[in-house]
């Protein structure tokens, strides 16, 4: 189906900052153009009268299977929470399961406005299978462990090979996703980069996201973690750093001569108590910065909008600075940012040929009313819940708040199932 979107107030990038305009967007095979149809073309007229249309977050960093640790390990240190509360649920789930635990979040990510996400997972098959089906737009990797990548490591390896060749797609792409410095060797990691120039994939990594890591790292190599990365041959323009709250010395130099893309996860960083990113400095340095949730077992939600007010106002509080982070550059950070950390330049923006991953926002929702500042707003007033309908590459996943592709009471009823048996 085509579409004639009028009536609406359309958010664009104008020199790098967010704006606002009326006017009419066309949606023609998937794509966004504002050329008006043919005579005899077939479309659908949206009226998006009080409807802010704009490019549908990106969620740049995390798992999305965990949503059946919602809540479950909270209020404990890092190290308890990983290795106690998270990890012996991964080892005893079956892989099945999480199909359906990720058809929750990416609900739950439809109902927020996120029209791409950015996984690292656990089980094989199950992320892509359940993007596809629902037809959310995502980056996915296997999660790689190990010390070599075609010894210890190669099982997790070759499926995430396996995964590229089955599921790859406008909507599906695949991405290198060595888990930590602390769960994969330095020759593990330089094979990744390897194997990720020869299959022409991004790589991701979490990088410096506790004091522990950093100060093993400095123990057991001499160096900081980015620093290792670096040595390693890992850091490049293709490389996407989730965390980055440890950084030392010239860590952020390094980064940006490298042209990797930090990913921050304020959320998940302060609930586990592993501190705050230097966000501020980061931008100043001219890093990509982008914003992703973390896993709802460290979040606990996969909500982009409540991640976005969050990363203004503690950056601000710590920074006792009311102009640190304004809300104009998250914006940009959600969306925009992404794009170019995933090589992508469809997405993030609503300009001529762009894919049609589209988000109507309801400039009536008592949270935003009066709509004195629209950009401010998606910041510090937004709660998700003034999405009214989502659409990727062309297609509606959610109208007026009524899920088009995922059967909501199917997924409840699995995740419950699922949930008495393993928690």
């Amino acid at each position: 189906m085509n579409y004639k979107i009028e009536g609406g107030t359309v958010l664009t990038f104008a020199e790098g900052r967010p704006v606002t305009e009326d006017k009419t967007i066309y949606v023609k095979d998937g794509n966004i153009t504002f050329t008006p149809f043919s005579e005899g073309e077939m479309y659908e007229t949206v009226h998006a009268a009080r409807k802010l249309i704009m490019p549908g977050l990106i969620n740049m960093h995390t798992h999305v299977y965990m949503t059946l640790m919602r809540n479950y390990a909270d209020d404990v240190p890092f190290q308890e929470w990983l290795f106690n509360g998270v990890m012996p649920v991964e080892d005893k789930l079956p892989v099945e399961a999480a199909y359906w635990t990720t058809q929750l979040g990416i609900m739950e990510m439809f109902l927020t406005g996120t029209t791409c996400y950015v996984d690292m997972h656990m089980y094989h098959r199950q992320s892509p299978s359940a993007a596809r089906d629902a037809g959310m737009r995502a980056y996915i990797g296997r999660g790689l462990v190990g010390e070599d990548l075609y010894t210890d490591g190669y099982s997790r390896f070759s499926q995430a090979l396996e995964e590229k060749a089955e599921f790859e797609s406008d909507t599906l792409k695949f991405i290198l996703s060595p888990h930590a410095i602390y769960s994969c060797s330095p020759r593990l990691l330089s094979q990744v980069s390897e194997e990720a120039d020869k299959h022409q994939m991004l790589r991701q990594t979490h990088l410096s996201e506790s004091v522990t890591e950093l100060t093993d790292c400095l123990k057991n190599h001499g160096k900081t973690p980015v620093e290792l990365l670096r040595d390693t041959g890992f850091l490049n323009d293709r490389t996407i750093l989730a965390h980055c709250v440890q950084m030392q010395g010239d860590d952020l130099d390094i980064i940006k001569a490298s042209g990797a893309s930090i990913v921050t996860n304020v959320a998940s960083n302060a609930k586990l108590g592993n501190g705050i990113a230097p966000v501020a400095a980061m931008q100043e340095k001219g890093i990509n910065v982008c914003v992703g949730t973390d896993g709802t077992a460290s979040n606990n939600t996969l909500n982009m909008f409540r991640e976005m007010g969050l990363l203004s106002l503690m950056h601000k509080a710590a920074a006792r600075d009311c102009l640190s982070i304004p809300s104009d550059s998250i914006v940009k950070a959600a969306t925009y940012n992404a794009s170019l950390a995933l090589h992508n330049p469809s997405i993030g923006r609503i300009e001529e040929g762009a894919a049609a991953d589209l988000i109507f926002v309801d400039l009536d929702a008592p949270s935003l009313y009066p709509n004195n500042n629209i950009i401010s707003s998606l910041c510090y007033s937004a709660n998700g819940s003034e999405v009214d309908s989502t659409m990727v590459n062309g297609k509606f996943v959610m109208r007026k708040r009524e899920l088009l592709t995922i059967d909501k009471e199917k997924v409840y009823f699995e995740v419950n199932k699922i949930a008495e048996k393993y928690l």
